[in-house]
């Protein structure tokens, strides 16, 4: 049914009745539709659940329009992001035309799902936010980083299962608390690939949240299993252009203090509770797509 979903946002789309904006959209990645995903698998393919996958995509859209601005990226999934074609200004007026389309069409949705989804968008918000002031400085507390990836990333996974729990009279807490989980668990494996993978697994350069400031987990727990020297190193690159050098030894390290297998550890503990929860519920079907965000290239 995700192709009823695309159909849908390309109808919301053209409703805009702008052919810049129209031509513009073509011109965005589709990704993986997680959300969309994970909405369609608890509330069933009703016009409702397809409308409301809609719209969660195209937030989630204008959302990475805004964070390749912030971030300075210029690649996206591994080819030109807008930002890098048509310019800042461009890309953060499609994000919002695209937030602002979403929240209208938010008005045809049942009011508590638009709440729902509205209050999350607040969170990553604020997360965008939050994540910008944590790179201004080595951030080595673990609980400010898990907060920032919760309101960036997790808040708009959290608010799809749980407004599709809302959708089909499920118990919301139960799905909302399987969404936070998944997307936390993303998140993690996410930051961990951007120090793992090569530039061209990537499709950006290797390590290249910490040369923008981004001290993510495995940094964390590597600050965290250094020697005071080697402390000081880290901290010294903060935010700097790597060189070979440099990342071959934060390889290194992170190897020698097994710090990879601890990040993913985490992870999968949260992906493990999340599909405890489902089972419990008799939702087996959502077990693949839990382990989907843990079970990605390494």
């Amino acid at each position: 049914m995700l192709e009823a979903v695309e159909r849908k946002i390309s109808q919301y789309i053209e409703d805009l009745n702008d052919a810049d904006a129209i031509a513009l959209y073509t011109k965005l990645p589709h990704g993986k539709r997680l959300r969309a995903k994970l909405i369609l698998k608890i509330a069933g393919s009703s016009l409702v659940s397809i409308k409301t996958a809609a719209i969660v995509e195209m937030i989630h859209a204008a959302s990475l329009l805004h964070d390749d601005v912030i971030d300075d990226a210029f690649v996206r999934r591994g080819t030109a992001s807008l930002n890098a074609i048509y310019g800042n200004k461009t890309a953060i007026m499609l994000g919002d035309i695209l937030y602002s389309k979403g929240f209208y069409e938010l008005n045809n949705i049942d009011k508590e799902v638009s709440k729902v989804i509205s209050n999350a968008v607040v969170q990553l918000s604020l997360g965008e936010r939050n994540d910008v002031l944590l790179s201004e400085r080595f951030n080595s507390d673990k609980q400010k980083y898990l907060k920032m990836i919760y309101q960036k990333t997790a808040s708009l996974m959290e608010a799809s299962a749980e407004a599709a729990a809302l959708l089909a009279g499920k118990p919301r807490e139960t799905y909302r608390t399987y969404g936070r989980n998944l997307g936390i668990a993303f998140q993690m494996i996410d930051d961990l690939l951007d120090v793992i993978q090569t530039s061209e697994q990537l499709g950006k350069p290797a390590m290249h949240d910490y040369e923008e400031g981004k001290v993510t987990l495995p940094f964390i727990y590597l600050y965290e299993s250094l020697d005071q020297v080697e402390k000081l190193r880290l901290t010294s690159l903060h935010a700097q252009r790597l060189s070979s050098d440099d990342q071959q030894w934060i390889t290194i390290k992170m190897n020698e203090y097994g710090i990879v297998q601890k990040c993913f550890a985490e992870a999968k503990i949260l992906v493990e509770e999340a599909i405890s929860l489902m089972n419990e519920a008799g939702e087996n079907s959502l077990e693949n797509i839990a382990r989907s965000m843990i079970e990605r290239s390494f």
